[in-house]
Order: structure tokens, then sequence, then C-alpha cells
């Protein structure tokens, strides 16, 4: 498969699709931010895409195991094995490169390598892909390659599925992340995590989807926003200045129409 894609950031009319498909209203909007926000923080950055344009995505070896019948245990223990050992966010896609090499060689398609990944903006596991409304997980990732938007829709669908929505709006931490995160929830905190991040944008710090969208481009062009949070901070700012200087615009750590425009033109992004 090919990874690489637009890289498109999510839109304005992609999060109100969503929140709509979730019975969220716009003022609703913190809860799934705060889900985005705990499931990227450690992955992603806050951001669905690596720097070369590939979704996020993470391993999981156990999967892998489970869905091949274990038969590459001895020959590839580092891709087939027990939970854990994910090594580097940075060797992910090589890991999956070779799961998939695998699975071609023993003639069994590219699902099973797919399906033991987690994708994305809401890291939906590709066995999930029913789901999040797809009838396969090539299907699915085909759609993540496209941008946030389809991201955010597998990860809706998956929860509206699962009927989670209604945790959300009760803001049941606890109840959610048993059944998002997995049992073991409690480990590393994740319902506590959900209502801080959940507290932090209801009192009223959510992204600006268009400072998000720059700081997308940013990133891609090589300038080092810092997180791609929807936030006009100091490395953003600083970006921004190393930018305009380079595009032969007035200096300046401003995002106004003219450079934002600018950007996404440089960028290959939708503005």
């Amino acid at each position: 498969m090919n990874f690489v894609g637009k890289g498109q950031p999510l839109t304005r009319q992609g999060l109100a699709a969503n929140l709509d498909l979730l019975g969220l209203g716009p003022e609703e909007a913190a809860v799934l931010w705060a889900v985005i926000e705990v499931e990227t923080a450690g992955v992603t950055q806050g951001f669905g895409f690596r720097v070369d344009r590939r979704p996020q995505m993470l391993f999981e070896r156990h999967k892998f195991r489970e869905f091949t019948g274990g038969r590459f245990n001895a020959v590839a223990p580092d891709i087939s094995g027990p939970a854990g050992g994910y090594g580097p966010f940075a060797l992910q896609y090589t890991k999956l490169e070779k799961a998939l090499a695998l699975c071609e060689q023993a003639g069994l398609g590219a699902e099973p390598a797919l399906r033991s990944a987690s994708w994305g903006l809401g890291q939906v596991m590709g066995f999930n892909c029913t789901a999040a409304g797809f009838g396969s997980a090539a299907a699915m990732v085909e759609a993540m390659v496209t941008g946030e938007d389809a991201q955010l829709a597998a990860m809706a669908r998956f929860l509206q599925t699962n009927k989670l929505a209604d945790t959300l709006v009760r803001k049941d931490w606890v109840s959610f992340a048993k059944r998002y995160n997995g049992k073991d929830y409690w480990k590393n905190k994740y319902d506590i995590k959900l209502g801080e991040q959940y507290h932090r944008f209801a009192s009223g710090s959510l992204p600006n989807l268009e400072v998000r969208t720059a700081q997308a481009a940013l990133f891609y062009l090589g300038y080092s926003p810092g997180k791609i949070d929807g936030i006009l901070g100091a490395r953003t700012r600083s970006a921004l200045r190393h930018f305009r200087i380079a595009a032969g615009l007035p200096p300046g750590d401003e995002l106004d129409g003219e450079v934002y425009t600018i950007l996404c033109r440089k960028a290959a992004l939708d503005p």
C-alpha cells in the first residue's frame, strides 16, 4: 500500500459532521477534543500524520501474533510476540512493512498486518475496521491516508457503533475508558487524563483549526512549530518568523490571511 497522502488537517466541516454523527452539539466539542488529546499525547503530538504525510500508526505485535496464529513467532519475534515491545515510534512503519512482507510471502494478504496496528487521530485499531464503517482494514487505512476528517470519522463511527457517545455526553470517563482503552485503563490513568483534558478544553481553550492547519503546513515544510494544537504559542511564532523570512514576506510572527494562504499553497493543503 501507499501510505503517503495529502495529509490534510481537520477542517471545520469535518469536525462539525462528526460531532453531528455522535449527537454532540458544537458546545460539546470539548469532549471529543479530550479523547483526541489523550489518544495522541504519546504518539502523535496531537496530529494525525507524520512529517512524511503517512498516518500516525502504532504496531501491536501481540495482535499480529493473534491474527497469524503465531506462525511468525520464531522468525520475527520483534513483530510477533507478547504485548509490548513497541520500540521507537520512528520504527513503527518498518515493523508494519516487515509484517506485510511476511504476510505476502505466506499468501495471507495485507489484512493481518493492517489489522494489527492502531491508526490516526483516534488510534483506531485495524481490527475495529467494521465498527468504524469499513469492509476491511485496508479500506479504513486508505481513507485515513486522505486526511484527518476521515480519521476522525472512523473514530466517531467506532464510538457510535459501540454506543460510547452517551458516556462522553455524561462525562463518565471511567465507563468510556474501560470500553475504549481496555480493562487496564487505570494503569495509565486514562480516565483521569480524559477528565483533565476535558476541563482544559471546556475552559475556552479549544484548538483554532486555522492555526492548526498553519501549524501542519509549517510542520510539513520543516519549520518545527511544536505540537499541532491550534494555539499560536512561542514555537509556532518562531516557526512563522523563519517562514516569513524565507518566503520574502514582511518580518513578524503573526498569522494573517496572506501568510496563511501562502503556507497552505506551499504545503499543498486546502486552506
